[in-house]
């Protein structure tokens, strides 16, 4: 991205050696959270290839990030510049525990948002559109980053901040927008809106959907259904506050992602040995941002699980590392009931696929013995036999993992609606 013509994994290979040396002379010694954590590991630099950077770098953990901020309040040590130079503030929705701060420079919020100018430009954003972005701009970096990419492309952007579903879908209207960013969730939301309004979306002028915040934008029957309500192609991206834009999903090759390489250092470990898995199967994500100098991360554990291709360039047409079937989830997010693994966009994907549901929770119990788990389903308006609903999910659910889950219907409204990240599934413990 960005770098010439990169035509194979040695390409990409050498750009980011080249990179990451840079990385690591713009931090040390001025990053005191780096310089300290690898000096104490005896790490030396400049590096003579990746190889020696994996054998010898440590990683790094949100836990440490969180403690050093804990501990240094409010912002930490990962920075490797005087606090007068940042100009940017983002903090991580916290969902899954303290929320971390997050500064930028210039210099790398410059970099930031080229990413997303690259995700734009992969999947043919051009200054002939006008962007919607449907999402309170709050704290966290969320689609910001996008909107400033797209101002630099030359599009009219449309903030969507302070408005109900309804003002939404009329600002989109009335100004003609081709392209939404947005949450799947949000996408769906939308639709519903829509509905209740008689509002004929198929004939709105968006005409792509850019997801992201959620696995579901690379779920079939997820993708399947905002793009049948829309008549638009959706688009799946993914990212952290802390890393930044990483993904893109081609306008060839639907359902798989692809890291910006070589702007990231991309690893895919086992979570539990921490080696390197082979082309084809499941790991953590770990990445190594490598334009991002003022608030640095090395080798950092996303959480995020992938399935990884390597050798790209005969399959997809390039070179850049893939993930078939996108973010599969969290690892930490991952539930094992009665010997099976669940992840969130798995069940996900089956009850999208059933349809008739308009909104769900997953209660998850973690007894003393065995972890147990329930789903709660809101029958869409209008849906004639309700009843039937929880046959047809279990059944199906049945069918994939051989486990007999309950399924209840609740009354329509009673279920949360979702604006950026849904919070479906609920964890509790006896």
């Amino acid at each position: 991205m960005n770098d010439g013509c990169l035509s194979t994994r040695a390409d990409i290979q050498a750009a980011q050696l080249k990179k990451l040396n840079a990385l690591l002379e713009a931090i040390i010694p001025t990053n005191k959270f780096y310089t300290k954590k690898y000096q104490d590991a005896g790490f030396k630099f400049p590096l003579n290839s990746l190889d020696e950077f994996y054998a010898n770098a440590p990683f790094t953990t949100k836990h440490e990030l969180v403690e050093d901020q804990k501990n240094h309040p409010p912002y930490g040590t990962n920075l490797s510049e005087p606090i007068e130079n940042y100009v940017r503030y983002s903090q991580t929705s916290g969902t899954s525990g303290y929320p971390m701060r997050w500064l930028d420079t210039q210099e790398s919020w410059d970099w930031v948002a080229g990413n997303w100018m690259n995700i734009f430009r992969e999947v043919g954003v051009t200054p002939a559109d006008r962007v919607f972005f449907a999402f309170s701009f709050g704290p966290f970096l969320g689609f910001w980053a996008a909107f400033n990419a797209a101002e630099r492309i030359g599009c009219l952007c449309i903030p969507g901040g302070a408005m109900s579903s309804v003002g939404r879908l009329q600002t989109m209207f009335s100004n003609n927008a081709t392209v939404l960013c947005c949450t799947p969730t949000y996408a769906l939301r939308l639709a519903q809106s829509a509905r209740d309004e008689r509002m004929d979306i198929s004939r709105c002028g968006v005409k792509k959907i850019i997801v992201a915040g959620e696995p579901g934008g690379s779920t079939p029957s997820v993708r399947q259904r905002i793009e049948s309500e829309w008549n638009a192609r959706l688009f799946d991206h993914h990212g952290m506050t802390e890393v930044g834009p990483v993904t893109f999903e081609s306008l060839e090759h639907r359902g798989v992602l692809h890291p910006l390489e070589p702007n990231y250092l991309v690893e895919v470990l086992h979570p539990d040995t921490l080696e390197p898995v082979e082309s084809g199967e499941t790991g953590e994500l770990i990445l190594t941002p490598l334009g991002r100098s003022a608030s640095p991360l090395l080798r950092y554990r996303t959480g995020d699980m992938v399935r990884v291709s390597w050798d790209n360039q005969k399959k997809y047409g390039r070179p850049e590392a893939a993930f078939p079937g996108g973010i599969l989830g969290r690892y930490d997010d991952m539930v094992i009931v009665r010997g099976v693994n669940l992840y969130p966009s798995a069940i996900d994907e089956i009850i999208r696929r059933c349809g008739d549901a308009v909104e769900y929770r997953v209660e998850i119990c973690a007894k003393a013995s065995m972890t147990e788990m329930k789903i709660l389903v809101e029958p869409a308006a209008g849906y004639d036999h309700p009843e039937t609903l929880p046959h047809r999910l279990s059944t199906e659910l049945y069918k994939t993992y051989h486990l007999r889950i309950p399924i209840e219907t609740v009354s329509p409204g009673t279920l949360p609606r979702f604006e950026m990240k849904a919070k479906r599934w609920i964890r509790t413990h006896e």
